[in-house]
């Protein structure tokens, strides 16, 4: 399992190589947005993009084959976990 703790505007490399389910779990609420990419570059969406979420919230993504990237477009409070991954 591979995990990340994001607070600021950023573009996180979660893991790479396939992962089974992704979670992402908002902390605070966020008045921006949250891409999620299945790929170890890039700034393009594939997977999802996550709009002002509100506090609580929990998103769950399936499948990923290249890796586990994020990017947050604001300051944020959120906690993103790869289950299942084989990468590094």
């Amino acid at each position: 399992m591979a995990y990340a703790y994001i607070t600021t505007t950023a573009e996180t490399q979660i893991t790479t190589g396939r992962v089974n389910c992704v979670i992402i779990q908002v902390n605070a609420a966020l008045t921006g947005n949250i891409k999620v990419i299945d790929n170890t570059s890039g700034t393009t969406a594939n997977v999802a993009v996550i709009t002002n979420p509100t506090v609580g919230s929990r998103y769950e993504y399936f499948d990923f084959k290249t890796g586990v990237r994020i990017i947050s477009s604001a300051t944020c409070d959120i906690t993103v976990a790869a289950l299942g991954s084989t990468g590094h």
